[in-house]
């Protein structure tokens, strides 16, 4: 089981996280790509710290809402969903270049993650792009047949991931975050989703209703205030059942 946390979410000379915390206690690092938030000093910063730190780079493209944090959804269609994410994840590849490292993945952020999970026609187009860039899409863990087999059909690798400070819904989709109780604050809490998460057992979704998600990662947001601590005892956790 590898941790995830999004990062390099800050922009000029307003800091949102705390990257270079939480940086030695994750697996993978989501690198904002300039269209939610970051810029390319941020891009350069973060990329360098995640080598330092031998830390999987991922690109973290979304729409282009800065304004939002890219948590409104923006009409695209799957072509232009394509071109969304080859201009972006190619901004870091160029970043990651000067570096010596190499973009690992792809995982989309924040509205396009969750409408992606929701349109087929904006998964193909995120799957498109992944295909010319013959890298791997990390999404959310899932039982649809038809997307496994989009991915498998266009030779994209798929990474499951699950959420350890997020409340689920009946259907295994994310809570909304302005549903009640939607986003987790209590370590004790987030530890409880993310040993059953590690084990592949049964929690409860936000209506109570149990349900399984079978994940190979999980997601940690670096920018909640307690999201340092959160990540100390996760990484803990992960290690101690380490297989």
């Amino acid at each position: 089981m590898k941790l995830n946390c999004d990062m390099g979410e800050s922009l000029g000379a307003w800091t949102m996280g705390n990257d270079a915390q939480i940086m030695p206690y994750i697996d993978m690092a989501n690198i904002a790509c300039g269209f939610h938030a970051s810029d390319p000093d941020i891009m350069s910063d973060t990329v360098a710290l995640a080598k330092q730190h031998g830390v999987s780079i991922g690109a973290h493209p979304g729409y282009a809402d800065l304004q939002g944090f890219g948590r409104r959804s923006i009409f695209h269609t799957s072509a232009q969903i394509t071109h969304l994410m080859l201009y972006q994840v190619g901004a870091l590849q160029g970043i990651c270049k000067l570096h010596h490292v190499n973009v690992d993945y792809i995982k989309p952020h924040g509205a396009l993650y969750n409408d992606m999970m929701k349109d087929v026609e904006l998964f193909k187009g995120v799957i498109e792009a992944a295909k010319q860039l013959q890298l791997p899409v990390m999404i959310l863990a899932t039982d649809n047949l038809d997307y496994l087999h989009i991915a498998q059909q266009a030779n994209v690798p798929l990474i499951h991931e699950g959420f350890v400070d997020r409340r689920y819904t009946n259907d295994k989709q994310l809570a909304a975050r302005t549903a009640k109780g939607a986003v987790i604050e209590s370590l004790d809490d987030v530890k409880s989703q993310a040993l059953s998460l590690i084990r592949g057992a049964m929690f409860n979704s936000i209506d109570n209703v149990s349900i399984q998600v079978e994940a190979d990662t999980l997601c940690i947001h670096g920018d909640g205030g307690d999201a340092l601590v959160f990540t100390q005892h996760l990484r803990k956790l992960i290690d101690e059942h380490a297989t």
